[in-house]
């Protein structure tokens, strides 16, 4: 199985912008399509962004299309989510998550086969 590892997280102001990233172990991350979810405090999880296994197709929940990006780097295991334009409501917990299967990048959480621990990421007005 895989292990997911994020970082990157943090304050920032208003209009800032991060870089999170999500480094795999365990298992090569080129076996997984890759998703990135967030979740506020009394809120479900919910999907932000996800790549397929070759990165050939993104995927972006509206609220974040044109303001994140997610890419990869197989070749360091890591993932990543560029997050530009930062509103206070995109203040959440960011989790990685590695897809059950390999041709079916997860957009929901009952497609998702591994979690990451989460990061914090807080914007303030």
């Amino acid at each position: 199985q895989v292990q997911l590892v994020e970082s990157g997280g943090g304050l920032v102001q208003a209009g800032g912008s991060l870089r999170l990233s999500c480094a795999a172990s365990g298992r090569p991350l080129s076996d997984y399509a890759m998703g990135w979810f967030r979740q506020a405090p009394g809120k479900e999880r919910e999907f932000v962004a996800a790549i397929t296994w070759r990165g050939g197709r993104t995927y972006y929940a509206d609220s974040v299309k044109g303001r994140f990006t997610i890419s990869r780097d197989d070749a360091k295991n890591t993932v990543y989510l560029q997050m530009n334009s930062l509103k206070p409501e995109d203040t959440a917990v960011y989790y990685c998550a590695a897809g059950r299967e390999r041709v079916v990048a997860p957009t929901a959480p009952r497609s998702v086969g591994y979690w990451g621990q989460g990061t914090q990421v807080t914007v303030s007005s």
